[in-house]
């Protein structure tokens, strides 16, 4: 699995470094960063959760 940003949409809320911290992060600038290429099996369920708790929509999952 992979997840992307949409940069366009991101407002660094960090819900999503709150559930997956392993696979995202916010920067000193605000700005939000996937942390693996390809997300681990033992991280995938905490990144769906992430994706769908994102209160702008900005995380896009990929295969």
């Amino acid at each position: 699995m992979r997840v992307e940003v949409d940069r366009d949409l991101c407002e660094a809320n960090a819900v999503c470094a709150g559930i997956a911290p392993a696979v995202f992060e916010l920067d000193d600038d605000d700005e939000l960063h996937v942390l693996a290429d390809d997300v681990p099996n033992d991280e995938v369920e905490l990144v769906t959760q992430a994706i769908s708790s994102c209160p702008r929509n900005a995380l896009i999952k990929g295969d």
